[in-house]
């Protein structure tokens, strides 16, 4: 760890020390995180898992703890895309009952009146997810029973900076879904100002259980997102996550799926719209521990300017995952000379019975096509724009949530506006 990112971890052990007596959860769990994070602190890009990615721009900012105000963040609410269904909203890590609207028919409640940590991950495998569990202070409970059919949930991050200076904030959300519950989640964040949105959210799906995960991060273009995500899948249990990238100066999604049963499937599918000098990075590491299983991960990426984005894919299969069917692209898309793709997709298999496969394309956008609408009178920067937006269609419009698809849908629309392509 360089020094510089050595002065940021001490700072984040320093505020832990200070706020360990009032956090809630296991103090045990929060103690082993912290230890861990002292012997590890922030990887550099000696770290093979962090080798595109370099986490030195945090080291530019002093952070500090929300003071609780979160009128600044409130204030985005406005920006959410309109729905009258349930919401949970969270306003720099905490969550605003006076502005949710909480649903009927399953158990939702706080991370901060119902703790979660003593089954969490706290290695080195997974540093950030390991900084969460040091300063976690608060996030959605949400517990589907057996059978149920939750409907759709809409899950608000807000972020914003206070009065000058940077914040960070570390939310912890736990999905639990019992055999044969169903759920559509739509997670929608957003911000103004200069922070850290370092959630974790754990999602754990019970035999024959079904979660649709929808995604929008559109944070602040000056703010850091470091995500993580842990999913476990029972048997015959499925995972359908769409995320679009269009936000955050330095971006980090972490996708760490365990099929455990035999016969689940998950879905990944990732859209990365990056312009300037902005940096998103997608990795995921896909264990197959059960016969049968399935699992699907798509990447693409549109990048101008001087942007980089990054894809590391791995599917893992064990001895006794037999039949085990996986795939993994990822596509990108440069309209600039300057922007750049980094990709490295892995497997790495132990059984002899299974279909994997993986590959990489980069380009640029065809001059033909381009050539085919100018002569039909499309002016040139709506003709690229045309073709990005076919680009990325495929990937959105098979999305099985007619709100969700149209959360995405708009914030494509609105991203290309004041963009030249």
């Amino acid at each position: 760890m360089s020094a510089a990112l050595q002065e940021v971890a001490e700072g984040f052990s320093a505020r832990f020390r200070k706020l360990a007596p009032r956090l809630p959860g296991s103090a045990e769990a929060r103690q082993r995180a912290a230890s861990a994070f002292r012997a590890r602190g922030f990887p550099d890009t000696r770290d093979e898992a962090f080798r595109f990615t370099n986490l030195r721009p945090l080291a530019d900012v002093s952070f500090a703890e929300p003071d609780g105000a979160d009128e600044a963040a409130l204030a985005l609410l406005a920006r959410v895309p309109a729905n009258e269904g349930p919401r949970l909203v969270f306003a720099n890590g905490r969550f605003r009952a006076e502005r949710s609207r909480l649903p009927e028919g399953f158990h939702v409640a706080s991370f901060a009146d119902e703790p979660m940590l003593d089954g969490a991950v706290a290695d080195e495998s997974a540093p950030l997810t390991v900084l969460n569990t040091m300063l976690a202070e608060d996030g959605a409970v949400i517990s589907v029973p057996e059978g149920v059919d939750a409907g759709t949930l809409v899950l608000v991050s807000l972020g914003a900076g206070e009065a000058g200076r940077a914040v960070d904030f570390h939310p912890r959300h736990r999905v639990i879904l019992a055999a044969g519950a169903r759920l559509a989640l739509i997670e929608i964040a957003l911000g103004e100002g200069v922070y850290l949105h370092n959630p974790v959210m754990e999602a754990t799906l019970g035999v024959e259980s079904r979660l649709l995960h929808v995604k929008l991060q559109n944070e602040s273009t000056r703010a850091f997102h470091l995500s993580s995500l842990h999913v476990g899948l029972d048997a015959r249990a499925t995972y359908e996550g769409f995320s679009l990238v269009s936000g955050a100066r330095l971006a980090r999604s972490e996708i760490h799926a365990d099929i455990e049963g035999a016969g689940a499937m998950l879905a990944m599918n990732v859209a990365q719209l990056l312009d300037g000098e902005r940096h998103a990075d997608i990795t995921a590491v896909i264990r197959h521990l059960a016969p049968g299983g399935s699992s699907r991960q798509a990447v693409k990426n549109v990048l101008t300017g001087r942007a980089q984005g990054v894809f590391q894919g791995k599917i893992a299969v064990d001895r006794v995952a037999q039949k085990t069917d996986g795939y993994q692209m990822n596509q990108a898309l440069l309209l600039s000379d300057e922007a750049q793709v980094n990709s490295k997709p892995e497997l790495e298999i132990f059984a002899d019975d299974v279909k994997c496969s993986h590959g990489a394309t980069v380009g640029a956008l065809d001059p033909e096509q381009l050539f085919y609408l100018r002569s039909r009178g499309v002016p040139g920067r709506e003709a690229r724009a045309i073709l990005v937006r076919a680009f990325l269609a495929e990937m959105i419009e098979t999305i099985p949530h007619e709100w969700g698809r149209s959360v995405l849908e708009n914030a494509v629309d609105s991203w290309w506006k004041d963009r030249p392509v």
